[in-house]
């Protein structure tokens, strides 16, 4: 007989709660062998979103080129720019570890920064969890460290970027923004790895594209007509004189290259696109200069220091910017070893540049423009404090956490399996208790797989009621129950869930 069927006859008014009953069980009720699978698929994607270990602190290991999150909660920025405020931000496992319920804003990597969880940057209501307690000996409960005096901070840290400063929402934003190399930080006028969107560095209003679609106009690239005619819900057009996201690796935003000067001379030299001017005051197409870029420039093969503004999960970026923003399989040229010394030859490549151009300008680096940076005895003073001109930087990766291992010994935050923390834990039981309540479970499984079995052969799901009256019967108040039921009915009030629920249990039983 199907589950449900209306063969049998209720008495005492009670087909409503059958039909309720059975409406609970097919609406909200799953098997035991679909739960355990909805838990490992769940532990699967967890695993997946975020795939490394996060049972250790990177505050040991000093300075790092590292993934950073700024805590919102512990750190809320004030309304106003003019405001004291105490930047911080932490490694990626304290962003789970420590903070993992508050409001973050991923960072990406920045370099040379040592984790401030822990530290007096961060409120005490938030200890580090993962770093060695001093006093106690054991993980946990770290704070009042002293912060690292090499941290560098900008306006990222207070979840605003880009030259416009606008608060970065990952839901709200598209198109792609774009991280400078960082030639200086925000104290001595530079960027310090900010990123940009591509209208901000060309000097272009926020949204520039919607006002030029109403005007009737058509800026930019006969190649970019497409773009100019696409729909506005799509990721935003490129700003007349942006480059094609294809043609470079990396950016200098002007404010960097306003710092080191110099540098201005390697616009359009072999390695670097020409030079991309800052115009503020110029709200339609830019000069002929920015807009004849390179489309002759053959696109190559490598994944560019890009972000993607919209994420789709929430958590897009963890995973990506935690890998080198450049793999080394989309490198076409081998990678030299780091040079820590000006080049023996005499030839000065730079002095045969031609002059800087004058204003504001961007620059934008092809994959191979370290090759052609010239590092004669004269120049290479100005490359050593940029260690990032020299050589392709490497970022910190923590370890890949491993299927029930990371994580283990305990700790809530570890990232293995509900069995394997509860094995763990059973572990750390005293031996007599655990032989003990290894017995009951045993003893107790054997029941609940006898009670279980009848569902399991005819497919049928167990409902909460089912478990309910199951476990009710065990506790021997079963009789209890139903003669409170009985009491409840004779009164005649019917009208509490309380009745029907129990209703219910005594049909299924039946």
């Amino acid at each position: 007989m199907a589950e449900g069927s209306s063969s049998f006859a209720p008495v005492n008014g009670a087909s409503q709660s059958l039909q309720r009953s059975n409406s609970i069980t097919s609406a909200d009720s799953q098997t035991a062998q679909e739960f355990i699978e909805s838990q490992l698929q769940l532990e699967a994607d967890a695993r997946e979103a975020m795939p490394y270990d996060f049972s250790t602190c990177t505050r040991s290991l000093g300075p790092l080129r590292q993934i950073l999150f700024a805590c919102l909660s512990c750190n809320p920025p004030p309304a106003s720019l003019s405001d004291p405020y105490t930047p911080a931000a932490v490694c990626y496992s304290c962003s789970i570890a420590c903070h993992g319920e508050h409001t973050l804003v991923e960072l990406f990597n920045k370099r040379n920064f040592v984790c401030d969880c822990g530290t007096t940057r961060l409120p005490n209501s938030t200890p580090c969890t993962l770093q060695i307690n001093e006093a106690t000996g054991s993980k946990g409960g770290v704070t009042g460290e002293k912060p690292a005096e090499g941290n560098k901070y900008n306006q990222n840290f207070r979840n605003r970027f880009c030259g416009c400063g606008e608060d970065y929402d990952a839901h709200q934003e598209k198109g792609t923004m774009f991280q400078c190399l960082g030639l200086g930080t925000a104290e001595d006028g530079g960027c310090g790895e900010d990123w940009w969107h591509p209208e901000c560095l060309v000097g272009l209003e926020r949204k520039w594209y919607e006002k030029e679609k109403q005007n009737g106009h058509s800026n930019g690239h006969s190649e970019d007509t497409e773009a100019q005619d696409a729909p506005l819900t799509d990721d935003p057009p490129l700003p007349p004189g942006f480059p094609n996201e294809d043609e470079f690796d990396h950016i200098i935003c002007y404010k960097c290259v306003e710092l080191n000067p110099w540098i201005k001379r390697y616009a359009g030299a072999p390695g670097f696109l020409p030079a991309v001017f800052f115009k503020p005051a110029t709200n339609a197409t830019l000069s002929d200069t920015s807009t004849g870029l390179a489309s002759s420039v053959a696109a190559e093969d490598s994944t560019s220091r890009k972000r993607k503004a919209e994420d789709d999960d929430g958590m897009e970026g963890a995973e990506s910017s935690l890998k080198r923003q450049r793999s080394s399989d989309d490198a076409k040229v081998e990678e030299k070893p780091a040079s820590d010394a000006p080049s023996t030859t005499t030839t000065c490549t730079y002095s045969a540049l031609p002059p800087a151009p004058v204003g504001q300008l961007s620059l934008f680096l092809k994959y191979d423009f370290r090759e052609h940076i010239c590092h004669c005895p004269e120049c290479f003073p100005r490359l050593k404090p940029h260690p990032q001109l020299l050589e392709e930087e490497e970022a910190y990766e923590p370890p890949i956490s491993e299927d029930g291992d990371a994580g283990a010994g305990g700790q809530s935050a570890g990232s293995g399996s509900l069995l394997d923390r509860g094995e763990a834990a059973l572990s750390n039981i005293d031996r007599v208790r655990a032989i003990e309540g290894v017995m009951v479970y045993n003893h107790l499984k054997d029941k609940v797989k006898s009670f279980l079995q009848p569902f399991a052969e005819s497919g049928q799901a167990v409902g909460a009621e089912d478990i309910k009256a199951y476990f009710e019967k065990l506790r021997g108040d079963a009789e209890a129950m139903k003669a409170a039921a009985a009491g409840a009915n004779q009164g005649g009030d019917d009208s509490t869930d309380n009745r029907k629920e129990q209703g219910g249990k005594s049909l299924s039983a039946y």
